[in-house]
């Protein structure tokens, strides 16, 4: 076996390895070009390239580009994650990462191209998420290709992951709550002003909320069971599934009104149901919030209506989501501690509770405290 170099050009060498014959009798070569100042940093780079040979390590170069490889990434993926993050990924990779890397060779990206490309998504205010979803998707990428044997390295182990941080969302005071229930309690469609309610007084995410059905509503206990959360794809349509995270299947206590506007609610949906006879869309199951013929609401619907109401109303505009921010809010300046709080949202653990409103609890007890100047002397 025998190693050799050749000059091809302006500092590029053209290294060859012959690692034995094949069953006809041909050599078996292994190549690669390589930049070198000289004859002697080429003999260097021939003695690693060896070395890499007879450790295993060496990965024949690929032409295969990133647009073609992220059909084969896409196909092992889906065996991996929900359809709905799914998706969420499809969307990420037509909108941003093909027209970047699309064209490019798979093994010809580098940590450099990638840094680079994460800094303008930086440069856009993106959130710390987005962009923690990007270099996830980008390094899972890399890893299927070392894997396969398609590139020798995952470049994205030498770029940092992006940190997170907790955007603060706005929140309703005690006032605007009171105010906000008044014009809920005159809105025409009672079903969406009951799903912000909902939202409001228990912290439930919106697809946690759309999943229900009325048999995980127990009025004798005062209780909602969490179980589900309902999600929609293009490919699968309606997707009910248990929640990511085993904290969040969870029992959350209502408030004896919210419970008494959900019998009324129950009581409508009930009529619905008998009306609709052979032309019911909710086949064996029975959500809490439907269409009149009982088929689940589209996972956006809560949000357009609450555009909708926001326009007609002219009050504070706020995000679905910040409505469970708005929950948790109230309930530390009511004196819940972040144990209680934590367990109620369904977050995997208290941290998680800590870094999204660690602030208001010191704001809130910052308040408590001026309660000592009265018997201060």
């Amino acid at each position: 076996m025998a190693g050799s170099y050749q000059k091809r050009g302006d500092h590029s060498y053209l290294l060859t390895y012959h690692i034995g014959y094949d069953t006809d009798g041909k050599r078996i070569r292994k190549t690669r070009t390589v930049k070198a100042k000289n004859d002697s940093e080429a003999e260097i780079k021939l003695a690693e390239f060896i070395t890499e040979i007879e450790a295993g390590e060496y990965v024949a170069p690929s032409k295969t580009k990133f647009g073609d490889y992220i059909k084969i990434w896409r196909k092992d993926m889906a065996k991996q994650v929900a359809p709905k993050t799914l998706e969420t990924y499809d969307y990420t990779i037509h909108k941003w990462l093909l027209p970047v890397f699309s064209h490019m060779k798979i093994q010809d990206i580098d940590h450099v191209q990638i840094n680079a490309y994460l800094e303008k998504l930086e440069e856009r205010n993106l959130s710390s998420s987005t962009l923690i979803r990007h270099y996830n998707i980008l390094n899972s990428i890399f890893k299927l290709a070392v894997r396969n044997e398609t590139t020798k390295k995952n470049p994205v182990e030498k770029v940092s992951r992006p940190s997170v941080t907790y955007k603060e969302g706005d929140v309703y005071t005690t006032e605007e709550l009171q105010e906000l229930y008044r014009l809920l309690n005159k809105e025409e469609n009672q079903q969406q002003a009951l799903i912000v309610k909902v939202a409001l007084m228990t912290g439930m995410r919106k697809g946690e909320i759309l999943a229900l059905q009325w048999k995980d509503v127990d009025f004798e206990k005062n209780i909602i069971h969490v179980r589900h959360s309902l999600s929609h794809t293009k490919e699968q349509g309606y997707i009910l599934k248990e929640p990511k995270t085993k904290k969040s299947i969870r029992k959350v206590a209502p408030p004896e009104k919210l419970m008494h506007d959900l019998q009324k609610h129950r009581t409508q949906k009930e009529e619905d149901r008998a009306n609709a006879q052979e032309l019911w869309e909710g086949g064996t199951y029975f959500f809490v919030f439907s269409s009149d013929l009982g088929k689940p609401l589209y996972p956006n619907a809560p949000d357009r209506w609450l555009r909708r109401f926001f326009q007609r109303t002219g009050f504070k505009k706020v995000r679905f989501h910040d409505l469970r921010h708005t929950s948790a809010t109230t309930l530390i300046n009511r004196g819940a501690n972040m144990h209680t709080i934590s367990k109620r949202l369904g977050h995997t653990n208290i941290t998680t509770t800590m870094n999204l409103y660690g602030h208001y609890l010191e704001e809130a007890d910052k308040e408590l405290a001026q309660l000592f100047n009265e018997d201060y002397i």
